[in-house]
């Protein structure tokens, strides 16, 4: 698990949580903070290793698509940068149930993580290939054979849980009796993400990227409409491929994956898995090796540089 950071004594922010990759501190009982710390997780897991340069490229990452979400006419939380690796963020509540806030609540997280895939990668894959997802489920017509990184006929919406130790798929009615939405409402979100997404692939397509998949979270604001929170279009949310690479036939990541793939290749994944499926203990996640560390910070560098068009030169001491 990732290590607690201590309460924030004094004046400033005051610290209220850590996450899988950044802390939470309170600025006001409107604000919050983010601090992006140079963490890693995969598969849910805290790996126990830190990736130089990492934070600050989320942040400024994260900063940069809020950006654009403003001048799409998007609502967001984001209010400002307050470091290379802090932002200023606008606060709701966060509860598992939000229907115990009463009817039509409002200034409240959606526990939900929504995901929109383009092409055949990642748990999508693993799904196919188990057949738990099968071909007419993905658009493609029957009988048709699957393959790896195969563009998908229509963008595949998934609805996945926020706050619980492990996330699992949703239907549609379990997503929106748990976020206390309407079917509208979700098909608001999904509309929403496909503006965004349209956007994002319309800017990094000159620079050589295609947009995979990637997911992104909501909230409801104090006036009852929904607004994008938390961060997206980073290495960490979306998953990312070399253009000409792909033209070629190869699959290329400008993302975590590459973090992902190197436990799938190691046998951990595996076990982890094999663990979870029977219910017994979890095995520890290993630190990567040094090595892999530094190819790991050149990626989410190099990263920084194709999503946003910027020379990453770090802010940070």
């Amino acid at each position: 698990m990732a290590k607690a950071a201590p309460p924030v004594t004094g004046p400033g922010p005051t610290f209220l949580r850590r996450g899988k990759v950044k802390e939470v501190y309170e600025v006001s009982p409107t604000e919050l903070e983010f601090r992006f710390t140079n963490d890693i997780s995969v598969f849910d897991k805290h790996i126990p290793s830190e990736i130089p340069f990492k934070g600050e490229t989320l942040c400024r990452t994260a900063a940069h698509w809020f950006s654009r979400c403003q001048r799409l006419g998007v609502r967001h939380h984001f209010l400002r940068l307050a470091g290379p690796t802090a932002m200023r963020v606008r606060r709701v509540r966060v509860v598992p149930n939000p229907r115990s806030l009463g009817p039509s609540p409002r200034s409240y997280l959606v526990p939900l993580e929504l995901i929109v895939r383009y092409y055949v990668a990642g748990s999508l894959w693993d799904r196919v290939r188990s057949g738990k997802v099968s071909p007419r489920q993905l658009g493609f017509p029957a009988g048709r054979t699957v393959a790896y990184a195969d563009e998908l006929p229509e963008p595949h919406f998934e609805v996945t849980t926020k706050l619980e130790p492990v996330d699992r798929l949703l239907t549609t009615e379990e997503a929106v009796e748990l976020a206390a939405i309407d079917r509208a409402q979700l098909e608001e979100l999904r509309e929403t993400i496909l503006t965004v997404d349209r956007a994002m692939q319309e800017e990094i397509g000159p620079r050589g990227l295609i947009h995979v998949d990637g997911k992104k979270e909501f909230a409801v604001d104090d006036e009852g409409a929904l607004m994008v929170v938390d961060t997206f279009g980073t290495a960490d949310e979306d998953r990312f491929w070399d253009k000409d690479a792909f033209v070629r036939g190869r699959q290329v990541d400008f993302s975590k994956e590459f973090v992902r793939q190197h436990y799938r290749q190691s046998g951990y994944f595996d076990k982890l898995t094999h663990a979870r499926e029977h219910a017994a203990p979890e095995p520890p996640i290993p630190p990567l090796p040094p090595l892999l560390v530094d190819e790991v910070s050149r990626l989410y560098t190099t990263v920084f540089e194709r999503l946003t068009g910027e020379p990453f030169a770090p802010v940070t001491a």
